[in-house]
């Protein structure tokens, strides 16, 4: 996994992370922000920090003795962008799938009269 993308994903597959993260999009927080609900050692909480800023999707600066943790969404445009061209791959097949059942129906309904074993026809 060199590329970044793939990092963003891998980042975001561990569900600390994604709440890390969903944090981060309400406000700036120090690592002992980030730790306070969760049972692991401010150890942990670095490593979970270090693997998002390592996928560009956080940084931290150094304000006096504060070292906040900002959250980068720009890398959240790279992802847009990656899902909406696959989904709309996958809808214009959805739509062309569509329009064949449609077709296909359309075709049943005008279609031929069937007989029944009567010999009668509906």
């Amino acid at each position: 996994m060199t590329d970044q993308l793939s990092r963003v994903f891998a980042a975001l597959a561990d569900p600390t992370r994604r709440d890390m993260v969903a944090r981060l999009t309400e406000a700036d927080h120090t690592v002992n922000d980030l730790a306070a609900p969760y049972d692991v050692s401010l150890q942990a909480v670095s490593k979970h920090l270090k693997v998002l800023e390592d996928a560009g999707l956080v940084s931290r600066t150094r304000e006096a003795q504060r070292r906040p943790v900002h959250l980068e969404a720009e890398v959240f445009d790279l992802m847009t962008k990656w899902i909406e061209r696959y989904r709309r791959q996958a809808e214009e097949r959805f739509a062309a799938l569509d329009a064949v059942l449609a077709r296909m129906q359309d075709e049943e309904s005008a279609g031929t009269t069937t007989q029944h074993p009567e010999g009668t026809a509906s």
